[in-house]
């Protein structure tokens, strides 16, 4: 009990909880990769974040997060050697064999990246039905945001912002740029957009959409298990129908990259 001489009680100390993980995959080792293994060794310090194992995706066994000193690695950090396609051909397909080993499993994506996920559910609907046409088709009838491009690949970029963004944004409730409320987030219009399609008479599956989200210490994740989720419901259901056409994007709450993904 406090008396006349006592000063103020303090309060307890809250103990963090860390958001724990299986393994995270960074994908490069260049300056992105460098910024996102040294925040996360920082979050880990912080008691924010924990894994079992931290990938690092890179063709330069020499590149920048190689030459990252002792104090500015993160525990359990491995560099693999390997293009990007090819790790994550074998990374998910090992996943996909054994989902539950997978299910903490989530990936740091790179901004600079092509779209590797729509890039293996093709491969593996490809590998599926080999007597069947697989291809990437142009939006015909696109979402409606401020800013979008259709990029060469097949790949239609979208975005709420008209303005460039710096590239450690959280993409908080309140936008750092508009000083306003964030009312926007592309995964909630991305469903909104899919069932409009359908309206129309337009029949697409999904959107199956990987919400980069912001997990700590400005390093956004999606998770495996969404990924997982995505191919099983193309394998289900382009058994069931023929043409098939399924709505694929990669989004954090202001930019994304979408495809669709034609199956006959």
């Amino acid at each position: 009990m406090a008396d006349a001489t006592s000063g103020p009680e303090r309060a307890p100390r809250v103990q963090r909880v860390p958001q724990r993980f299986g393994t995270i995959v960074v994908v490069g080792g260049g300056c992105y990769g460098r910024y996102y293994v040294r925040q996360l060794a920082r979050a880990e310090h912080a008691g924010a974040l924990a894994w079992r194992e931290l990938v690092v995706v890179d063709h330069d066994a020499a590149c920048q997060v190689a030459a990252l000193t002792p104090e500015e690695r993160p525990s359990a950090l491995r560099l693999a050697r390997a293009e990007w396609s090819e790790y994550f051909a074998a990374y998910l397909a090992r996943a996909a064999e054994c989902p539950d080993d997978a299910r903490e499993d989530a990936i740091v994506p790179s901004p600079l990246m092509p779209h590797l996920m729509a890039d293996w559910l093709a491969e593996r609907a490809r590998a599926r039905w080999p007597h069947r046409r697989v291809a990437t088709e142009p939006l015909t009838h696109p979402p409606t945001v401020p800013w979008q491009r259709a990029g060469e690949d097949g790949t239609h970029y979208v975005s709420f912002a008209e303005w460039m963004c710096p590239i450690n944004c959280i993409e908080p409730a309140r936008c750092p740029h508009t000083r306003g409320d964030r009312t926007w987030s592309l995964p909630v219009a991305l469903a909104r957009h899919g069932a409009d399609e359908r309206a129309a008479g337009r029949p697409v599956e999904g959107p199956f959409v990987f919400h980069c989200a912001h997990r700590a210490f400005g390093v956004g994740m999606l998770d495996v298990r969404d990924v997982l989720a995505a191919d099983r419901a193309i394998a289900d259901r382009g058994a069931a129908t023929s043409p098939a056409a399924f709505l694929v994007g990669t989004a954090s709450h202001c930019h994304g990259a979408l495809r669709r993904i034609v199956v006959d």
